[in-house]
This record gives C-alpha cells, sequence and structure tokens, in this order.
C-alpha cells in the first residue's frame, strides 16, 4: 500500500520538516558555514531539484518527490560548485552538472536502500520501506535516466562522457562488494578497490567537472579529481566506523547494515588480519551465524585495535586530499574545501 492510500497524503509537511532537519543540529551547522561561499548557487540546485523532479502523475511525483528529501548532505554539488568557484566562477553548466551529480548520487541511495534491507535514510523511512522495492528499483531508475538527460542537455559531451564513465565505476564497486559479502579473507587492498569505485568515484567526479567547466588545466583538473578521490575514501571509511560506533538517533539511518549483510569492513578486516587464530575462528564464527550482533563483534575489533586504524587511515586520506589544494588560489572556497577534508573523518551523522 502506497503512503497516499493510507494517508491520504503525498510528501507531508512533516517529511519536509524531518529533510530540512535531517542532519544534527551540529552538522547542519558546519554545513552551512562550508557551503558559505556558494550559498546561493546551492538554493539554486535545490529548486532545479524540485523542479526537474517533478511528474503529472500523482504516483510517481510523490515517489520522486520523497526521494529527494533522501539526498541529505548535498556533498557532491557543493565540491563542484566549490571547486569551480575557485577557478574562475560558476556557469550554467556547472549549475547542471551539479543537479545531476546529485540525483545520481541519490539513484544509488535509493538502490543501496534495497540491497541492504535500510529502513530508515535521513530520519526517514526508506523507499523500500514506504513503498517497496519495485517502486525503489524504478524510481532509482528514472533519477539515473533523468540525470542523464538533463546532463544532455548542454553542448559538449563531456560532461555526459565523464559522468557516464563515473557511475559505471559506482555500479562495479557495487557488485565488487556485493561479490566480497561473507569473504573473510578480503583484503585491505581489495577493500579500498571496492570504496574507491562505489563511494570515491563520485566524488572524484564531481571535482573534475567543477574545474574542467572553469577551464582549468589538465594537470589541476587531475588533482581536483585526485582531492575528490582521496576525500571520498576518507568519507567512506568514516562512514564504516560509524556503522560500526554510531547510533541511528544521530545518524539518521539504519546501521548496522554491513554486518547484516556480511560486508568485511575497514575495521574488521585489520581486526581479522591481527587476531590469534583462536579469536579469529571465533569471530568468524559469529560473523557467519544467523545471529551475529555487533554487540559480540565489537570487543574484538577494539583488542586488536580495528577502530584506531580505520581512523587513522581516513586522517591519513583526508590529509592527502587537503594536500592537492595547493593547486587552487588562495580564497574562501580553498579555505572551505580543506576543511570540508577535516569535516568528513570528525562528522557523526
Amino acid at each position: 500500500m502506497s503512503p497516499s492510500s493510507a494517508s491520504g497524503s503525498a510528501v507531508t509537511s512533516s517529511d519536509s520538516a524531518l529533510a530540512s532537519g535531517a542532519n544534527s543540529p551540529a552538522t547542519t551547522a558546519i554545513l552551512n558555514t562550508l557551503y558559505a561561499p556558494v550559498a546561493a548557487e546551492m538554493q539554486l540546485i535545490e529548486q532545479r531539484l524540485r523542479t526537474e523532479l517533478s511528474s503529472k502523475h500523482p504516483f510517481v511525483d510523490e515517489l520522486v518527490r520523497y526521494g529527494c528529501l533522501l539526498g541529505g548532505k548535498r556533498l557532491r554539488p557543493a565540491l563542484l560548485l566549490l571547486t569551480g568557484k575557485a577557478l574562475g566562477g560558476i556557469t550554467p553548466a556547472h549549475l547542471t552538472l551539479a543537479t545531476v551529480v546529485e540525483m545520481i548520487h541519490t539513484a544509488t541511495l535509493v538502490h543501496d536502500d534495497v540491497l541492504d534491507e535500510a529502513k530508515v535514510r535521513r530520519h526517514l523511512a526508506t523507499v523500500n520501506a514506504r513503498w517497496d522495492n519495485e517502486s525503489s528499483v524504478l524510481l532509482g531508475d528514472y533519477l539515473f535516466t533523468h540525470a542523464f538527460h538533463l546532463a544532455s542537455t548542454l553542448d559538449t559531451v563531456v560532461g555526459c562522457r565523464v559522468i557516464g564513465r563515473a557511475t559505471n565505476i559506482v555500479c562495479e564497486g557495487e557488485l565488487l562488494q556485493k561479490g566480497s559479502r561473507g569473504n573473510f579473507r578480503l583484503t585491505q587492498s581489495e577493500y579500498f578497490e571496492i570504496i574507491e569505485g562505489k563511494t570515491a568515484e563520485l566524488t572524484a567526479c564531481s571535482c573534475y567537472l567543477g574545474a574542467h567547466f572553469s577551464a582549468a588545466s589538465v594537470e589541476v583538473c587531475d588533482q581536483m579529481d585526485g582531492f575528490g578521490r582521496d576525500l571520498g575514501i576518507a568519507f567512506q571509511i568514516a562512514d564504516d566506523l560509524l556503522d560500526v560506533l554510531g547510533e541511528e538517533k544521530a545518524t539518521g539511518k539504519s546501521l548496522g547494515t554491513d554486518l547484516e549483510k556480511q560486508k568485511p569492513t575497514l575495521p574488521l578486516i585489520y581486526t581479522l588480519e591481527k587476531a590469534s587464530s583462536h579469536d579469529r575462528q571465533e569471530l568468524v564464527e559469529i560473523l557467519s551465524s544467523e545471529s551475529r550482533d555487533m554487540k559480540q563483534i565489537l570487543p574484538f575489533i577494539i583488542k586488536y585495535g580495528g577502530i584506531e586504524f580505520a581512523r587513522e587511515q581516513a586522517i591519513r586520506y583526508a590529509r592527502r586530499a587537503a594536500g592537492r589544494l595547493e593547486y587552487l588560489p588562495n580564497g574562501n572556497c580553498r579555505d572551505t574545501l580543506q576543511t570540508m577534508a577535516e569535516f568528513v573523518v570528525s562528522r557523526s551523522s
């Protein structure tokens, strides 16, 4: 049953209120500060998303508008716009592509929630929980295809080409992660290959496009691609830590889904590598059981330093990202990108 048939309303005012407060108050305040140099442009992106994600058909309109609420931090459009502004200014092409990358990102979230059987995102019921898996898959497809249509409206095919390649790599990363479920011998290098595809590729793409459409040199475009890639890796490691240590009330999304789906993440991979043969056997038995629970597993991760190691790696990638910003002119946008590198590893949601 759709929510409209149950409640008589589409995307309700309470939904909108929840969405606007989806991040914690502290996170919202930080994001408002970080996005200040492109605040006006970010507002245009929100308006563009609401315009693009609408339909004359009531059920479709309800679904796509609800999906738009789940986007959250708008990190990828902000990266694209900040990079573009730092290197000369924001053009209409930047605005279009910033909208596109957020639509792509939202599509991946909708599909991820189906794969993970997640129930909550951004303090809202996921699309699959509120509707069903069929609606979620179709909504994700709608967002993907509409994003590429929007990218194709530009006078150049560069945006379509770069985003198309990035989206393909994201899907490949997701497939690699699907194939790694239950593989408790997954190596760190294999883990990093997965997250570089499924998470970091789209942040790298966003920064590259911001630079390219400001007519930056090839070298600068490559460095900003690297900035986004390192930032995305740091972001994903921090996300993995939140899945282990976070609280759903604070993060606003279902936690423990990595464990439930037997997806090894960095804290667990490191623990399995360092554990004694006895502890490793016991840990694998817990991980392989139907009744596995984070309360059983966390003591092993703490004992072998998995939390500290993962946090150190997140910080290392964030610092490497920040080091690439020397290729940008001094200014508010460069300072903001520097701060964003610090924010992604210290966030609580």
